[in-house]
């Protein structure tokens, strides 16, 4: 069996060209300068099982007892209603990895560490992963309005709950001109409270993920009017926000994170950056979204795509009012870094790595906002 060369980290190349000793001692400043990382926000934000082997795990689902009835003296109480069970399966995605190889040569030469750099960045590359992951499926919990829709995006959805709860979603702006003014938005968040809350979800455990974009869109006050597109502000009224440190702790108490993974643009344009568009749906196998394709021995290749059908109402989601149970999470090997030396090829491999796998465990639990997206 014919050996295969490793395309190895050249630290001492700009820009990976060919001159690969370029930027070796010249003077050192003092630091390694390493590119803008994103950061995953999302595992906090659902239900997480660790399993020790298998392939997946089951989460069951318990319906509903509506019976009550009262009593006659003396008659004998004979149980008539049965909850009806089903179960949710979470599956183990294809092991995913982010690996470096570097020469022993160049490490003798350079004047700084690089090894501790390209470990975090390794690690960073992962979350990445991971934290779209977890939103796709947020996404499609919200987008879940019905049975036909879960039976479509749900995972091993298998056979019809009927005791399955959903929720309708909000679209907080009906013109995309004000899609990130305050009071649109607030009163959006409020009424996705309100849909949570009437369908009977715990308020505990209650997050706001809002696109980058959309979190300073309501900083901006052009357009909105003082008196209400800002009262989220006002600490005379219990607001809690601050513009001095542009945070939003929460809005009508449901505490708020942003990420850019969720879409990005302005209130002229806009684009979810979870998939690109397309006749046939979502397309994870690119790299113009940053998503990784599963390598298809677990047969999970297209676990994370959306069907064309929901792409357009997909791409108008600008954020999600969502509890920890909308989205499941199961780690079969949590995130970890293995490095080796090889004298074959006269330096470290090293390889982080996750075995983990998503799905929507209640589709109820997630409300999306939504508004046009042109």
């Amino acid at each position: 069996m014919s050996a295969t060369n490793y395309l190895g980290h050249r630290s001492g190349a700009i820009n990976n060209g060919s001159a690969t000793r370029a930027l070796f001692l010249k003077l050192y400043a003092g630091e390694v300068m390493t590119a803008f990382q994103t950061k995953n926000i999302m595992m906090d934000h659902c239900r997480i099982r660790t399993i020790k082997n298998g392939k997946s795990a089951q989460f069951i689902m318990t319906g509903k007892n509506r019976s009550a009835a009262y009593h006659t003296p003396g008659h004998e109480i004979i149980p008539t209603a049965q909850a009806k069970h089903n179960e949710r399966l979470v599956t183990i995605d294809d092991l995913l990895i982010s690996h470096q190889f570097i020469p022993n040569i160049d490490e003798a030469m350079q004047h700084y560490d690089i090894r501790s750099v390209y470990t975090d960045e390794a690690s960073y590359g992962l979350a990445k992963v991971a934290d779209k992951n977890i939103l796709r499926m947020a996404v499609k919990a919200a987008l879940c309005t019905n049975k036909t829709q879960a039976a479509a995006l749900v995972q091993d959805y298998g056979t019809s709950w009927d005791d399955e709860d959903f929720t309708a979603n909000v679209e907080y702006a009906a013109a995309i001109g004000n899609s990130m003014k305050a009071d649109y938005f607030l009163e959006g968040i409020i009424e996705a409270k309100r849909i949570l809350e009437m369908a009977g979800a715990p308020l505990d455990g209650m997050v706001c993920v809002l696109a980058t974009d959309v979190y300073y869109g309501l900083f901006k006050t052009a357009g909105v009017s003082k008196e209400t597109g800002l009262h989220m502000f006002d600490r005379d009224i219990g607001g809690g926000a601050s513009v001095t440190d542009v945070t939003i702790p929460s809005i009508a108490g449901i505490p708020v994170v942003r990420t850019p993974h969720l879409g990005t643009g302005t209130n002229a344009a806009w684009t979810n950056s979870l998939w690109t568009s397309g006749g046939s749906g979502s397309n994870l196998t690119g790299t113009t979204n940053d998503a990784v394709p599963i390598a298809g021995e677990s047969a999970r290749n297209a676990v994370y795509d959306l069907p064309a059908t929901y792409m357009n109402t997909a791409q108008k989601v600008r954020g999600i009012v969502m509890h920890k149970d909308a989205v499941a999470t199961v780690k079969l090997m949590d995130l970890s870094v293995e490095s080796e030396y090889q004298i074959q090829r006269q330096g470290d491999l090293i390889v982080a790595k996750y075995a983990m796998g998503h799905n929507v465990l209640r589709p109820a639990m997630a409300v999306a906002l939504t508004s046009p997206v042109s």
